[in-house]
């Protein structure tokens, strides 16, 4: 896919990795429609984005509330007159579902394939194809003690292939990354000697930069014959 021009639709887009992302399309020519609940981080991702001269518009809905998705891609969709990707970077591909909590018990939740189908639909209704591009996890091939998000990371990893076989006839692919352990506000803000620990085992020595993983996205986007596959991006690492 040729993305200049092209509407790419990023969730989790204020800061860290989403926001590297969203910069990395924006110099590619990309017009984005960025997505995050923290509003201040959302418009400073916005002025950067349409410094480097494309459309950025923001989108505070929750990701996790489903009528407030549909809304939110429908406006999306309006405002654009076309949606040609999407990157699922924050909420649902973190823990691969999003759940609502309500006095320390689950009440809801919404799938990463509920919220995959109301992006395909849009896609599949506008008939020019698209890209999906998720984030999974180097914990998706299974750590101690992360049992839970261990299962929730191959399930994103897997549903990227289900959904290349799906929406190929249509001209949408699919992709996902797994990051490695990346620099983001997070871990920057960790003690030294715990980051220490957490790369010594590391064959490059050092962290991901977020940057990286957007150089991966780019890359699924851009190439045409991509599709149903994982890219690590992790610096060598096995756990």
């Amino acid at each position: 896919m040729d993305i200049r021009n092209k509407v790419i639709a990023i969730t989790g887009a204020g800061r860290g990795i989403g926001r590297a992302i969203a910069l990395q399309l924006a110099r590619q020519g990309s017009h984005l429609a960025l997505i995050d609940l923290n509003a201040e981080d959302l418009a400073a991702t916005r002025a950067q984005c349409e410094a480097l001269g494309v459309t950025a518009r923001t989108y505070g809905f929750n990701v996790g509330e489903e009528a407030e998705v549909v809304s939110g891609i429908g406006a999306i969709a309006s405002d654009f007159n076309r949606l040609d990707g999407i990157v699922n970077n924050a909420g649902i591909v973190r823990d691969a579902l999003l759940v609502k909590v309500k006095d320390g018990a689950i009440v809801d939740k919404l799938s990463l394939a509920q919220w995959n189908a109301v992006i395909a639909a849009r896609m599949i209704g506008f008939g020019n194809g698209g890209v999906i591009v998720n984030i999974s996890s180097i914990s998706r091939a299974g750590n101690a003690g992360q049992t839970n998000y261990t299962a929730a990371k191959a399930g994103v990893a897997s549903m990227t292939v289900v959904w290349a076989k799906e929406l190929g006839r249509y001209g949408i692919r699919s992709g996902a990354i797994a990051p490695g352990f990346i620099g983001t506000e997070i871990l920057a803000s960790m003690r030294p000697d715990m980051l220490e620990r957490m790369t010594a085992p590391v064959p490059l020595k050092r962290l991901g930069k977020p940057e990286e993983i957007a150089q991966a996205v780019q890359f699924i986007f851009e190439n045409d014959f991509f599709t149903g596959r994982v890219i690590e991006i992790d610096g060598g690492l096995r756990l």
